[in-house]
């Protein structure tokens, strides 16, 4: 299967690199099409503090969307044909309720954390809780990059889930630093350039998710399931 899919894109260098180009202009409108919603709520709301909440349950299509990315991208690897929008959704329908199953939770901690962040200097003893909150935030970030690979690539029960991102969280340190890297750069493009040009660049931001999670993938494979 994986000869007949190489000489439909040609065996040539050009005709590889044309292959990878159309891959991914694919997944940038994909990206785009499924960060739209997030960005036009953004759009719509104002940036006061009392909004915080609001910004980020707009985050909600996020995940599925990166999820079905991940996925899409080794499917390319495995068998890389002309029809690179057939993984994606595939993706995206398989992985779409496990991926909500533990996106929706974090979304709800990381807006209790985002508000005691914006509004720790109204409380008394807010501002020495502000640098814990911001670690938590970071912490709970990284985790759900784990969570992202694993519910993208494995078909576990959802407390297996928890337990084997937590467990990569420490075992696979080097990609939750690059997982880390990659938040800061995400944040930095938002707030120096705009929420649209992070959405432009979502396939870029997923093109460097793929190796970063590679690694988290193969040690779970070989850790947390069977051999036989």
């Amino acid at each position: 299967m994986n000869t007949a899919h190489t000489g439909e894109i040609g065996t040539g260098t050009l005709s590889r690199l044309t292959a990878a180009v159309y891959r991914y202009l694919v997944l940038g409108l994909f990206l785009a099409v499924a960060g739209l919603p997030t960005l036009l709520l953004w759009s719509l709301l104002s940036p006061e503090p009392a909004n915080t909440a609001f910004f980020v349950g707009a985050l909600l299509p996020v995940a599925p969307a990166l999820s079905a990315a991940l996925y899409a991208q080794r499917a390319w690897s495995a068998e890389p044909d002309l029809s690179p929008a057939r993984p994606l959704f595939r993706g995206l329908r398989m992985n779409l309720r496990d991926t909500l199953s533990w996106w929706i939770p974090v979304l709800a901690c990381t807006a209790v954390l985002a508000v005691n962040i914006v509004f720790a200097d109204q409380v008394t003893g807010g501002a020495s809780l502000r640098p814990v909150c911001v670690v938590l935030l970071g912490a709970l970030a990284v985790w759900s990059g784990h969570l992202l690979v694993v519910t993208s690539f494995f078909s576990f029960r959802f407390r297996d889930v928890l337990r084997v991102a937590a467990a990569e969280f420490f075992l696979s340190w080097k990609s939750s630093l690059g997982i880390l890297s990659l938040l800061v750069v995400a944040t930095a493009v938002v707030i120096l350039g705009s929420e649209a040009l992070l959405l432009l660049a979502g396939w870029a931001f997923a093109a460097l998710l793929w190796p970063v999670a590679r690694p988290v993938a193969a040690d779970v494979t070989e850790r947390f399931t069977s051999h036989d």
